[in-house]
């Protein structure tokens, strides 16, 4: 076994550990640092196939920003974590169910019939001067520029449509009038008033 299989395998334990403590560890900050290893070992993963574009961008964005938000949000909620557990015991046999099943179907679709070796060999090792960002960018503007095109277009759409739902106009709702704003004098605001001086008795 050579080293970089060894690699694999201690990266991927720590992996699976990881993401079975996020789901079966009792306090929300724990689970969300074992979501941060996972985050990680991911990365490392990414890394040994020669993706490092997806490994930083999985570490800046996920760890970076998401999980952070995440931590953030749980520590100032101050969750509960006994009112949230009270039916664990009762959902646990649907969710083994549920568990077997989503384990066989990831069986039957990424198994080693359709992703062995023998379908999809490893990576072939690049020099020193090879940049997968530079391969990544070249594939997406080339090959797949429209495909890319339409999905920004779509967030774009996505996010227009957000923000107009969060700015619709409802009865209970005040909101600011910017134009008004803009288009204030000063004659509006301030008044001057001119008072006799009175002596202090």
């Amino acid at each position: 076994m050579s080293f970089e299989q060894i690699l694999f395998y201690v990266f991927a334990a720590i992996l699976v550990f990881s993401a079975s403590m996020v789901i079966s560890v009792r306090n929300s900050v724990h689970a969300i640092l074992f979501l941060v290893l996972a985050f990680f070992t991911s990365a490392a993963l990414w890394l040994m196939l020669e993706a490092e574009f997806l490994a930083i961008t999985l570490v800046l964005v996920y760890v970076g920003a998401v999980m952070v938000l995440f931590l953030f949000v749980v520590m100032m909620l101050d969750i509960k974590t006994a009112t949230m557990r009270e039916g664990f015991a009762r959902y646990l046999p649907v969710g083994i169910i549920v568990a077997l099943l989503t384990v066989a179907v990831m069986a039957l679709a990424v198994g080693q019939r359709h992703f062995g070796l023998e379908q999809m060999p490893a990576p072939i090792p690049h020099g020193a001067d090879y940049s997968n960002t530079r391969e990544l960018g070249l594939l997406l503007y080339t090959t797949y520029v429209y495909p890319f095109e339409i999905a920004a277009v779509i967030l774009l759409v996505a996010i227009v449509a957000a923000i107009a739902l969060t700015l619709r106009q409802r009865g209970s709702s005040k909101s600011q009038n910017v134009p008004d704003q803009v288009a204030v004098r000063r004659n509006d605001r301030v008044r001057l008033v001119q008072m006799d001086a009175e002596k202090r008795k």
